[in-house]
C-alpha cells in the first residue's frame, strides 16, 4: 500500500479539515491539474487558498511525516501514470499588492496575471511572465525566464518556510540562483510562500506593446492550443535545444500519443491519447539521439514527478 495508507488517509483528511480548515480529496487524478494532461491519482489532494492554509498544511504534513508535493499551475511537470504518493497541495494563494515600485505576490499567483497587473500599474520588468505558464512560487523555484528576462533579475526577496517550520524573508542573494535553478531545488523541504519584486516605472502603453509582441511571438512559434509541459530541455550554452532537435529532423517524432511538436521542436505535445510514459520515453529518445548525433547532452527542464517505480524505459509504444 502507499505511504498515506500506512498513515491512515481518512484520519489525515479529517485532521486537516479540523486543524487547518482544508478539505482533502482521495485519488484525485493529476491529469486534471497539469498542462500536459497526464498523470495518475494523488493519494490525498488539498487546495490551499491563502498563505495561512499553505503554511498550516505544510507544518501538519511535516509533523506527521506525510510525504507532500506542492503543485502550482501544473506546467513544466509530467506526473507518472501511477500518480503521486502522499499529499498533493494545490497552491491557490493569490494575494498581490503594489507598493511604489515593489510588487508583492503570493506563491500561487499566475505569472501571466502578474504581467497584466503590472502593465496596468505602469511597472516594467516582468513582461516575460506572460510567457511563463506557471505561478510565482514555481518561477522562483526554477528561476524561470523568457524573452530576455528571468526571475533572478527582478526578484528582491522571498518569504520562505524553512524545513524546521520557521518563516524567514530571504534576499535574492541568498536564493542560490543560476540558470533555471535555485536553492529550492537542492532543499525540497523549503517552501516559497510569497515574493517581492523590484521593478521600474514605465508608460502602460509601452508595456502593453511589449506584451502584445510576446503574445504574437508565442502564437507564431509555440503550440499553444495543445497540451504540453512547456520547454522539455534547457538550452545548452550558446545554443538552442529546439534548434538542435529540429536540425536532426525530429519534429513529428512520436511515441504513443506524445509527439515532438511540428511547430517548436523543444515542445512535446499530447495528442489527447498520450500517457506520462509516452512523454518520458519520447523525451529520452530525443535526448539520446541529440547526444549520439551532436555530442550535446540536453538537460531536462521539465520535472518527472510521482511514482515511477513500475515504469520501464525499454518499453516502447
Amino acid at each position: 500500500m502507499t505511504d498515506v495508507a500506512r498513515f491512515d488517509a481518512v484520519a489525515i483528511a479529517a485532521d486537516l479539515a479540523r486543524r487547518v480548515g482544508v478539505r482533502a480529496i482521495r485519488a484525485e487524478p493529476m491529469a486534471a491539474h497539469t498542462t500536459m494532461r497526464v498523470g495518475g491519482p494523488a493519494d490525498l489532494f488539498v487546495t490551499v487558498r491563502n498563505v495561512f492554509e499553505l503554511r498550516g498544511v505544510a507544518r501538519y504534513a511535516r509533523a506527521h511525516a506525510v510525504p507532500m508535493f506542492l503543485l502550482g499551475r501544473g506546467s513544466d511537470l509530467v506526473v507518472s501514470d501511477a500518480g503521486i504518493r502522499g499529499l498533493v497541495v494545490l497552491v491557490r494563494a493569490e494575494n498581490t499588492r503594489v507598493d511604489g515600485e515593489r510588487y508583492s505576490a503570493d506563491a500561487g499567483v499566475p505569472m501571466a496575471r502578474v504581467a497584466t497587473e503590472l502593465q496596468l500599474a505602469g511597472l516594467t520588468g516582468l513582461e516575460y511572465g506572460l510567457a511563463i505558464p506557471g505561478s510565482v512560487g514555481g518561477a522562483v523555484w526554477a528561476n524561470a525566464g523568457a524573452h530576455g528576462g528571468e526571475t533572478a533579475a527582478v526578484l528582491e526577496s522571498a518569504t520562505v518556510l524553512l524545513a524546521d517550520g520557521t518563516e524567514v524573508v530571504l534576499p535574492v542573494a541568498d536564493l542560490g540562483f543560476a540558470y533555471r535553478h535555485s536553492r529550492f531545488k537542492d532543499n525540497p523541504d523549503e517552501i516559497v510562500l510569497a515574493a517581492v519584486f523590484r521593478l521600474r516605472a514605465d508608460e502602460p502603453s509601452s508595456i502593453a506593446a511589449r506584451l502584445t509582441d510576446i503574445r504574437r511571438w508565442r502564437r507564431e512559434h509555440q503550440p499553444l492550443g495543445q497540451p504540453s509541459a512547456g520547454s522539455v530541455f534547457r538550452n545548452p550554452p550558446e545554443d538552442s535545444a529546439g534548434r538542435l532537435i529540429d536540425s536532426l529532423g525530429l519534429k513529428g517524432r512520436r511515441v504513443g500519443g506524445a509527439v515532438v511538436s511540428p511547430k517548436h521542436a523543444n515542445f512535446i505535445v499530447n495528442d489527447g491519447h498520450g500517457t506520462a510514459s509516452d512523454v518520458r520515453r519520447l523525451a529520452d529518445a530525443v535526448r539520446a539521439e541529440v547526444r549520439a548525433q551532436t555530442g550535446v547532452d540536453l538537460q531536462p527542464e521539465i520535472e518527472f514527478a510521482g511514482d515511477w517505480s513500475a515504469w520501464s524505459p525499454e518499453e516502447a509504444a
